[in-house]
């Protein structure tokens, strides 16, 4: 316990501390500075400004008025809907009403103003993003001495929870990154990522899993899983009851999984290339020669998407006909409109890092995964940053148990030359809709050429990938397409149990030319996409056969049970 003198010294270093997270948080984004101008206003203010503003200064006016009871105390402006950094009652105590208030209004008068900047398009959209971030930033909610229920809990733990929240603060600065969920309910291979399977071959790049049926019967064709590169495949496989893996297992499919490499210094020389050559056709290569069958189905998961969908063409230069379908999950092929993290994406960054590869040809660089983490953090800040600014370290509180935020702090790093590509060609040149503007393997690629049957899974409130932008792979690819749309965003979307019966999704056989006018004619139906999909995949299944209980084969035995030491390392 805190003795009360304390107390205010307390405040001060919490405030410090706050500021010092921010700083450091910032550090790992582009600064505003790379907007098209310095913050806020550098293009010219809009022709009416001095109207706004008078007006901005009237509606201060009466809010102090109410605040020292010459009027009745109003509610100039709403939080905008979602927004729960005010809904404790606390917040409507008189001082507290004040400050609310002055921060909305001072926000939507800050909004107002970028909006109406003499910019174009495209910078005006840029610095209206980070003019958010910076408002998002400096709300009263996230700071002690202006948080109702931050003091109301420091007065009734007499202290305790501003010595606990320092103590968390300083645990978190130390390992680089917030905590967001009570991590020591998870383990992964003890209540995270427990299909039982086997992992069944491995290079430097990934492992390849076998999952064991569960079923007496399966069908002919394998399914290939490919999950993105930049987080751990366990988001596909969390706890049982929300397992996308098991519940694939139990469909009757023999089920094969890359587990991704967390990347080392000494693998920083990496390429895009040789995650096709060295993982995905790689791993293709050994799923067939376990099962004995010609083809397979692969399921694919964002930038695990643009891996296998980059592969193709090279496999098809070499002859190699081996997948029989393809499923992208919220898959952005064409960046024309990548939504929010273009803002993080310039070729400022670009142009430092070819400087670095170029310096360093042998080696190349590494890519913190918690360096990624942080800028996906900062597409959801007041959800995925300040929030738990609040809850930890204002009020000391632990964040209740939720595997879904374990994994996603679960970081993993990337190869610096393999990343700018990937940043270069899809996003700032969006190369993928561009036919052989570059090569893989020796190979021009042209996604044209990608006649597989399709099927296109979206989520209506993705943030990081658009779903009118995952759209766009319907006019790129030629084979037959499905596209279905799902509700919520880029994981809860997507790992949408049947179990749960949750949420639903939209179909609509007909594809438009454009996202909006196949929603305007699209149904929906209730619950998981997965039900549409099963559906969808059984017929490229084949028939039915015997399952084969043992994993592996007599060139490929058993290495070690799923889920593998890929999976499990943890970056320091």
């Amino acid at each position: 316990m805190l003795p009360s003198n304390s107390l205010d010294v307390l405040f001060q270093h919490l405030n410090d501390a706050n500021s010092r997270w921010w700083q450091s948080w910032n550090q790992s984004v582009p600064p505003l500075a790379a907007a098209p101008a310095n913050f806020p206003l550098a293009h010219g203010l809009p022709a009416n400004w001095l109207e706004t503003h008078a007006d901005y200064y009237r509606q201060h006016l009466d809010l102090w008025l109410g605040l020292i009871g010459a009027k009745p105390l109003e509610n100039k402006v709403e939080p905008e809907k979602g927004d729960r950094r005010f809904n404790a009652p606390e917040w409507e105590q008189p001082l507290y009403a004040y400050l609310k208030q002055s921060y909305l209004l001072s926000s939507r008068w800050l909004m107002d103003l970028v909006g109406q900047t003499q910019a174009d398009e495209l910078a005006k959209e840029k610095l209206a993003y980070f003019t958010r971030q910076y408002l998002d930033a400096i709300s009263p909610a996230n700071f002690a001495i202006t948080n109702p229920e931050v003091l109301k809990l420091a007065i009734e733990s007499k202290g305790e929870s501003l010595q606990e929240g320092m103590k968390k603060m300083l645990e978190d600065v130390q390992r680089g990154s917030i905590t967001m969920t009570d991590e020591s309910l998870f383990e992964v291979g003890k209540n995270l990522a427990v299909t039982p399977g086997a992992v069944v071959f491995e290079n430097d790049l990934f492992q390849l899993l076998q999952y064991s049926p569960s079923t007496d019967k399966v069908y002919e064709t394998p399914l290939l899983i490919v999950p993105p590169c930049v987080n751990k495949y366990y988001i596909m496989d969390l706890q049982p009851d929300n397992s996308m893996v098991r519940w694939v297992v139990e469909q009757g499919h023999t089920t094969f999984l890359v587990s991704w490499k967390s990347i080392e210094a000494e693998q920083g020389h990496l390429q895009w290339d040789d995650y096709v050559e060295s993982g995905v056709i790689k791993a293709a290569e050994v799923v067939r020669d376990i099962t004995k069958r010609e083809k397979m189905n692969v399921l694919s998961f964002c930038i695990g998407g643009e891996l296998v969908s980059t592969s193709i063409p090279v496999m098809q230069a070499r002859g190699l006909d081996w997948f029989e379908s393809l499923t992208l999950m919220t898959v952005i092929i064409d960046h024309t409109e990548p939504g929010d993290i273009k803002h993080f994406i310039d070729w400022n960054i670009v142009r430092q890092r070819e400087a670095q590869i170029a310096a360093n040809p042998d080696t190349g660089g590494v890519v913190s995964g918690k360096e990624l983490a942080r800028t996906f953090a900062a597409l959801r800040a007041n959800d995925l940053i300040w929030n738990y600014v609040v809850n930890n370290y204002l009020k000391g509180k632990t964040p209740p148990p939720f595997d879904l935020l374990y994994w996603n702090n679960d970081s993993a790093n990337l190869a610096l030359p393999m990343h700018t590509f990937f940043l270069k060609n899809m996003y700032l040149e969006n190369n993928l809709i561009k036919p052989g503007s570059f090569s893989l393997c020796g190979v021009p690629i042209d996604l044209r050429d990608v006649t597989l049957p399709t099927y296109v899974f979206a989520a209506r409130e993705d943030h990081i990938v658009p779903w009118q932008s995952a759209y766009g792979t319907t006019r790129l690819f030629k084979g037959p397409l499905r596209f279905v749309l799902g509700a919520s965003g880029h994981i809860a979307g997507t790992i949408n149990p049947v179990t749960s019966n949750k949420r639903n999704y939209w179909v609509n056989d007909n594809l438009a030319a454009e996202p909006e006018q196949w929603f305007e004619g699209a149904e929906s139906r209730p619950g998981s996409w997965w039900q549409d999909w099963a559906l969808w995949l059984a017929p490229q299944a084949g028939k039915q056969v015997a399952a084969k209980k043992t994993l592996g084969s007599t060139k490929y035995k058993a290495i070690e049970p799923a889920p593998g030491r890929y999976v499990s390392a943890r970056l320091g």
